[in-house]
């Protein structure tokens, strides 16, 4: 079902404290749901529109600020230096730990908003967030697009028990071939997971208006993204 979205703030409560997240419904009101895992570059526009998709598909969508235990409310872009900076400076504080105890609180906020289900996909920074969501979470399927530092993570694999997808660019400059080579052959057996390599690609090809972006591998990822769901959350 496709068709008008509504979008608005909402808190989510996690065993730490409080923080926000954007919410976008679809026109019925209900569906299954999907955790949307930010770059970052914070909840930003890029993250809100893909939340809006997701809705406009029948999806109930929901994008956590996990930022907020460094700074509330980040929302930045990747248009200029000075954001790149304060990009790479909230990575560095970033402990995904700690996020990791925010998407469960996410998918526990969600679940009873949606028809049952409750999936996530996660870019860049989300993307590793993504891999460990399907590793320490009750997330119904999750997918991963350019994933940083998956590599480092591999034995968690074990936790997955849900399907995942990830998406690896090739020629991803914060994901070199030999970390890219590690990935595949950490997780190629694993009957759970999905992986679709784009070998001409850099990292975030799929973010609209970035200057990695490929549309036709964009298209193809999002198409494959958007079939994952539809079979495994329904």
């Amino acid at each position: 079902m496709t068709g008008k979205t509504t979008g608005k703030t909402i808190t989510i409560d996690g065993p730490d404290g409080s923080f926000s997240g954007y919410l976008a419904t679809p026109a019925s009101g209900k569906g299954p749901g999907i955790v949307v895992i930010q770059e970052i570059f914070g909840v930003n526009k890029v993250m809100r529109d893909i939340a809006d998709d997701l809705a406009a598909q029948g999806f109930v969508a929901l994008c956590p600020d996990l930022f907020w235990r460094i700074e509330p409310g980040v929302d930045i872009t990747d248009q200029s230096e000075a954001e790149w900076k304060k990009a790479f400076d909230l990575f560095g504080k970033f402990d995904p730990e700690k996020g990791i105890v925010d998407v469960k609180s996410t998918i526990k906020a969600l679940r009873p908003l949606t028809s049952g289900k409750v999936g996530a996909v996660g870019y860049c920074l989300g993307g590793m967030m993504a891999y460990l969501t399907a590793c320490h979470t009750d997330s119904d399927a999750s997918v991963g697009y350019y994933g940083v530092n998956i590599q480092t993570r591999l034995d968690e694999a074990r936790g997955i028990k849900k399907p995942l997808m990830l998406h690896i660019a090739g020629k991803d400059e914060f994901v070199p071939p030999e970390a890219q080579a590690q990935i595949v052959a950490g997780l190629k057996d694993n009957g759970h997971i999905t992986l679709h390599q784009y070998p001409d690609c850099d990292h975030a090809f799929a973010r609209p208006g970035g200057a990695h972006y490929d549309k036709q591998a964009a298209t193809d990822a999002n198409e494959r993204t958007l079939a994952f769901f539809k079979k495994h959350l329904a």
